[in-house]
């Protein structure tokens, strides 16, 4: 049954979790600390650096959210509908941790400042911290809308205590306390501007708090754009104010050791009380915010069924679709980073779980941009976003400004995560996915190859750039499987195949079948995992669909070089083969026969490919094919043979540095071998290649010879012998280029 979220207004659901989260733990601990540490210039150029990220991803955030209905889910649903449920589960997951991590983040950052303040209270630490997150449990599993009304008494809280340290730091600021203060002075070698930077990067991560609302918004399109920007100018402003004026009115090893402590005391008229109120309030708003947005993430990766094991995460409560068991599971987090890190040097500890959010949010917010990005460069006609100050620019230069700083911050930590997200992209990338939502993969995807495609179009082409792009006429797939193996191993990874059925039948009759067929056939080769293109094609005659498919079929210039036919059953096809052949010919694309004997055994340890040389023009492409055979898995280790028959012993020598030559200069791993026989082809060719696994054989028909001769003198020929592929070249693949 359909349940009525709720319906919170943009201040209410967005600019009030964001300001309140942006103004938080950061700004009373740690804000201080690193003016003293960075110096002011540096702490300027960390909060420009930090909220240049924070603002070109919002821009990104509110171009996506303006242009599709944003239901739950906040910055997992929008990287999800933009670049599939890959990404969006291994972001997604990210997310989740990142903002349940935050949670003890901010319920340590509180009880840190309230030891701060009444020192009898640290050997209380640990029990104070399970008693707040306990409590703060209880607010939310009562109602998100209790914890909303709370924030307002937060806000008027958080008010009254920026007026009095900011007050107070006006009445005590000195220039030349600005001027001392302006560089660096860093306390130890372990700390540099990264480390810093890592610390207070958690001050600009409130723009997630109000994205993870967006299930529960009256209008989430119009309200996430307006408050997340009211939310980053408000932040900016007061954080620049705080570095220029902590850094003018308090003394560098104050700012180094009490940060917290000094705006207590320099509080404007002796209101320290105010900001010991604002401190306790900020951070515990910022982690109800936290506590809000963690269940809610995970309830719609519950609920997009990404992970069948989070099932149970997408129920919520009957009346208000609140995501209680996500709650639980945030609540059983917290504590256990409380037990485990609250017991130590607690300010050590939350400078780490700083530098752990950070990351994450990092992660998230790259993700976030290369959404946007993928989106308007894909140039959907879909993407119509309502956010008019975007450009995929934009979003690339915040993709590319949060890899960056990941690495600059630790290049380790960054790869992890890289490896991290990689590993869940790969694992659910192995699953079948039945979404009910779209995403823009697809677009950007197309966008590219049509880019592409153009630029190949005005390019000449050159036989060192040759590619094998086969137009296998399959017909059956099922009872064609080997030439379409053989295709696929032939093209080697380096170019392109189409299976194509040409079928006899009328297209206004059966016209409607096309689609079915084509799927059929497409499900077919998925099962059978070869990446291989489907064709069906109704013909009144299939000769000449055949030939007409080999003339027009083509993706741009991408149109195929070589036609793959299967060798006929009965003479009665051979003389439609060979005229297919001479047509195809004068298009000036090579042709491939093989006849087929099936595939080889596959408990065979080393395969051996024989490739018989009778001439430059056919050779070169058949040793390319042989090549390029031997790049699959299946065929590793195999032995290439390149065998030439000669009738006198005197040129046995000439003739195998000749082969060898021609191997060296051909850069492929083969072994020449030159037969010296005076016995019919037929004979030396039975007596060498007959334990082969396939034999690759020039192909070139005489205007003298019958197709009907033909076709009996190479079943003869074949006869008892492995699968052969029979090449007729064009001459386009140099061995040599």
């Amino acid at each position: 049954m359909d349940q009525k979220g709720n319906q919170f207004s943009t201040f209410a659901g967005v600019f009030t979790p964001s300001i309140l989260t942006i103004l938080g733990v950061i700004m009373f601990l740690r804000a201080g600390y690193v003016v003293g540490e960075a110096g002011i210039l540096n702490a300027i150029i960390i909060l420009c650096v930090a909220e240049v990220i924070s603002l070109l991803t919002a821009i990104s955030m509110s171009a996506i959210a303006t242009n599709t209905p944003v239901a739950g889910g906040g910055a997992y649903f929008l990287i999800s509908r933009a670049l599939g449920p890959q990404f969006g589960g291994a972001i997604g997951l990210a997310l989740f941790l990142a903002q349940a991590l935050s949670v003890p983040f901010y319920i340590l950052g509180f009880t840190n400042s309230l030891v701060a303040s009444f020192p009898s209270l640290s050997a209380w630490f640990v029990p104070i911290a399970l008693g707040t997150a306990a409590i703060l449990f209880t607010v939310n599993i009562i109602s998100s809308g209790l914890a909303i009304r709370v924030q307002y008494v937060v806000m008027t809280l958080l008010a009254l205590a920026i007026v009095s340290f900011l007050g107070g730091a006006i009445v005590l600021f000195d220039p030349a306390l600005l001027q001392a203060n302006l560089g660096p002075a860093y306390s130890k070698p372990t700390i540099g501007f990264w480390v810093v930077f890592a610390i207070y990067f958690p001050a600009v991560t409130g723009i997630l708090a109000g994205v993870n609302m967006s299930g529960d918004l009256k209008d989430p399109a119009r309200s996430l754009v307006r408050g997340t920007m009211a939310a980053i100018g408000v932040g900016f402003v007061i954080y620049l104010l705080e570095i220029i004026l902590s850094g003018g009115s308090q003394q560098r090893g104050d700012l180094q050791a009490q940060p917290f402590e000094m705006l207590v005391k320099n509080a404007l008229w002796g209101t320290g009380f105010l900001v010991m109120g604002g401190v306790f309030s900020a951070t515990i708003s910022s982690a109800v915010g936290s506590f809000l947005g963690a269940p809610r993430v995970l309830q719609a990766l519950a609920r997009d069924r990404i992970f069948p094991i989070l099932g149970m995460f997408g129920h919520g409560s009957k009346d208000k679709d609140e995501p209680r068991y996500g709650l639980i599971l945030t609540l059983g987090l917290t504590l256990g980073v409380i037990l485990l890190l609250g017991g130590g040097d607690s300010i050590a500890a939350f400078d780490m779980i700083a530098a752990i959010v950070t990351m994450f949010f990092l992660c998230t917010y790259g993700m976030i941009n290369l959404a946007a990005f993928v989106e308007s460069f894909g140039a959907n006609p879909s993407f119509r976003p309502r956010f008019r100050f975007f450009h995929w620019t934009t979003s690339l230069l915040g993709f590319i400004a949060c890899l960056m700083v990941m690495i600059l911050i630790d290049t380790l930590a960054a790869v992890v995560a890289a490896l991290v997200i990689a590993g869940i992209y790969a694992y659910l990338s192995r699953r079948v996915f039945r979404s009910a939502f779209g995403d823009a993969r697809r677009g950007f995807q197309y966008a590219l190859v049509v880019r592409t495609l153009q630029k190949l179009r005005r390019m000449v082409p050159h036989a060192k750039n040759w590619r094998p792009t086969f137009l296998v006429m399959a017909g059956s797939t099922q009872t064609h499987m080997t030439l379409i193996k053989y295709a696929v191993w032939m093209e080697g990874g380096r170019g392109l195949v189409t299976a194509a059925h040409v079928i006899s039948g009328d297209l206004q009759t059966y016209g409607a079948r096309v689609e079915s067929l084509r799927s059929a056939m497409e499900t077919f080769l998925q099962n059978n995992a070869l990446a291989v293109f489907p064709e069906v094609v109704f013909t009144e005659d299939v000769d000449e669909g055949i030939r007409t498919l080999a003339q027009a079929h083509s993706i741009g210039p991408l149109k195929p070089n070589t036609v793959l036919f299967g060798w006929p059953h009965s003479a009665e096809r051979s003389d439609v083969m060979i005229r297919h052949l001479r047509s195809i010919a004068a298009l000036g694309k090579s042709v491939v026969v093989v006849v087929d004997k099936g595939l080889p055994a596959e408990h065979r340890r080393q395969r051996r490919i024989d490739i018989w040389w009778r001439g430059q023009t056919n050779g070169s492409l058949m040793a390319t094919l042989g090549h390029l055979l031997a790049q699959n898995w299946e065929w590793r280790d195999c032995r290439i043979r390149i065998l030439r028959v000669i009738k006198d012993a005197a040129g046995r020598d000439s003739s195998r540095q000749a082969v060898r030559k021609l191997v060296e200069a051909a850069r492929i791993r083969a072994e020449p071998r030159v037969i010296v026989s005076a016995e019919p082809f037929p004979e030396v060719f039975r007596s060498h290649s007959a334990k082969a696994d396939v034999v690759f054989l020039g192909f070139q028909p005489s205007e003298d010879e019958s197709a009907e001769h033909l076709y009996h003198r190479l079943d003869e020929l074949l006869t008892d012998m492995p699968t052969t592929i029979l090449v007729h070249s064009s001459g386009e693949a140099d061995l040599f280029a």
